[in-house]
């Protein structure tokens, strides 16, 4: 598919971008350079001199701070979501095996907690609890994603412990540990992959908008969204401050929702196309 494609090739070039940033990067993404603005005191354009993406309104070098923000950001992304897929497939499974139960009541209703908070507020809220860094950062994104895989994984686990295999398993004798991590964990972990794949460019968002707002990875550490938060101020004489980190979120969330949606439709029989 080439939608598959594409969403790979940008996949592996914002992956590469964060894993050879110190090797490729031109420079410190904090050093401020002393010939890094005009004579007016603006950021340099790009293209100006040593700079290829020019210079923030510090005098910093822009590719190196868009380079080492990816690392930020993806880090982030990465971390939050694999801690998601693991707190939420626990609380699903768990729910779902036994329903009914006390503790399908007590998970679902803590579930149902969280969700009910807009997202963005309730990371503003624990951020402004915890000192900002990126492991609170990465819990923070960890705590409000995992609900809603949670709620997935439950309703797909009601279909399964009732299919003939599971019952099969269960009039042998079979303990329920033995059925969760042979039965029931193998037929809904390629959900968790394709939820976890089409979770990361919102995690992406999420991370950006929390250091655009200040509640983030705090300054100097180069990040996409407090970038653009320093550059907004001068969007109309040095606007690619605000362009390129911006140009580095599209590429990243677009590449990871193709590549998401290509493997959802892989795998999904019920969207394989029949000649």
């Amino acid at each position: 598919m080439p939608r598959a494609w594409v969403g790979a090739a940008l996949v592996i070039a914002a992956l590469s971008a964060a894993i050879f940033a110190p090797v490729i990067a031109p420079a410190d993404p904090t050093f401020q350079f002393r010939d890094g603005l005009s004579n007016v005191g603006l950021p340099l354009a790009p293209g100006t001199g040593r700079f290829l993406l020019g210079t923030d309104n510090l005098g910093r070098d822009m590719l190196s701070r868009i380079l080492y923000g990816a690392q930020v950001s993806l880090f982030v992304s990465l971390v939050a979501n694999t801690l998601a897929a693991g707190i939420g497939t626990s609380v699903g499974v768990t729910a779902g095996y036994f329903p009914g139960s006390v503790l399908d009541s007590l998970l679902m209703r803590f579930t149902d907690v969280l969700m009910a908070f807009p997202a963005i507020l309730l990371a503003l809220g624990l951020a402004a609890v915890l000192r900002p860094s990126a492991v609170v950062v990465t819990v923070i994104i960890a705590v409000i994603t995992w609900p809603a895989l949670a709620r997935i994984v439950r309703s797909q686990v009601l279909l399964v412990r009732e299919l003939a295999f599971v019952e099969s398993a269960r009039s042998i004798g079979a303990g329920d540990p033995y059925i969760i991590t042979r039965h029931i964990l193998p037929n809904i972990l390629m959900l968790v992959v394709i939820w976890a794949t089409l979770s990361l460019p919102n995690t992406v968002l999420l991370e950006t908008a929390l250091s655009y707002l200040g509640v983030g990875v705090p300054p100097p550490t180069a990040s996409w969204g407090n970038m653009i938060a320093d550059g907004q101020t001068y969007y109309r004489n040095a606007p690619w401050l605000i362009l390129l980190p911006g140009a580095a979120i599209l590429v990243t969330t677009l590449g990871f929702n193709l590549l998401g949606d290509a493997l959802r439709d892989a795998l999904d029989p019920r969207t394989i196309y029949r000649a």
